[in-house]
């Protein structure tokens, strides 16, 4: 490889944007791979994150410099307790990764042996938790060749959505359960609005690409292939359906997705579904007279609400 498409390479991986120059089965080493794979990592979990991890092993003070840079990455709300939810953060990721894994390796190991297959999932697990994108087919297409098989596609969406939730999330889940009235209002916020963009995205895709990219496919196939391209185009970087084949609305809705992204502190991008709904429920008190902004019998803050105006602003000049 010449310098140039190493370095994309490099920066593509660790910024788990899933652009490539070349085809990663195909034109890099297991060697090349491997270092892929622990890029994707890094960058998906964060450089403080893991620097943490690095203190905590070695039994060092975790500084408050430190902690103030770590609320950012984690998306913690105060400094009280961000090693803790660092801690779960490396728990979750570790349990999703690790399951993703082994129920990738049932679908990859029978057809490309034990030793590849178990390769194969891992690293198919750790790209699609981390919101990476990358893939090992070969096809250069990403996944578009298995757009039919229910068990790759399923878990490579199930790992997405759980890595774009946020460690704040699952901090909240694996405290209060299912009890979801004692959710913190942010998760709150990151689990409805996932919920809406994912149903509202896939029925989207189902109508207007009938006769486009999802043309002549059976309809259970075409539910399928809507719902992963619902959840993929929150910063993923997989897809099943041909992209050069989507319609105009389709390639509208993608990147209106694209933009929200994911959740704060979480593994993807964009403006982010909280600030995104903050937004939204901004924009309705304004439109309805009200001079404060209520959402699950809470108030929001006039900072929130301007930090999030300030935040998509910045984004759509850019």
């Amino acid at each position: 490889a010449n310098f140039a498409d190493a370095l994309f390479t490099a920066t593509s991986a660790v910024c788990v944007t899933g652009l490539v120059v070349h085809d990663t089965a195909l034109y890099w080493s297991e060697f090349g791979q491997a270092v892929i794979l622990m890029l994707i990592q890094v960058g998906g979990l964060g450089f403080m994150t893991l620097s943490i991890l690095v203190a905590i092993l070695l039994h060092r003070r975790v500084g408050l410099h430190q902690r103030s840079v770590l609320m950012d990455t984690v998306g913690a709300l105060q400094m009280g307790g961000v090693v803790r939810l660092t801690r779960r953060a490396l728990l979750v990721t570790a349990a999703w990764e690790g399951t993703g894994a082994v129920l990738l390796a049932f679908w990859f190991c029978p057809r490309y042996g034990l030793g590849r297959g178990l390769w194969m999932a891992v690293f198919h697990a750790v790209s699609a938790f981390c919101n990476a994108g990358f893939d090992l087919l070969g096809t250069g297409a990403s996944l578009t060749t298995e757009a039919g098989e229910p068990l790759l596609n399923l878990v490579i969406m199930a790992l997405i959505v759980a890595g774009g939730l946020g460690f704040l999330v699952w901090d909240d889940v694996l405290v209060n359960r299912f009890h979801f009235r004692r959710y913190r209002l942010h998760s709150k916020l990151v689990l409805t609005g996932t919920a809406a963009l994912l149903v509202t995205g896939t029925v989207l895709f189902y109508i207007v690409e009938g006769d486009h990219a999802f043309a002549g496919v059976p309809a259970g196939q075409r539910l399928l292939m809507a719902a992963f391209q619902s959840v993929t185009c929150r910063t993923a970087g997989f897809n099943t359906a041909d992209l050069m084949a989507l319609s105009q609305a389709g390639m509208l809705i993608s990147m209106a997705l694209m933009f929200v992204g994911a959740g704060s502190g979480s593994t993807g991008g964009g403006i982010k579904v909280n600030t995104f709904a903050v937004l939204l429920l901004g924009i309705r008190a304004r439109a309805l007279r009200k001079d404060d902004v209520n959402v699950f019998h809470r108030r929001l803050e006039n900072d929130t609400i301007q930090q999030a105006f300030s935040s998509v602003s910045i984004f759509a000049l850019t």
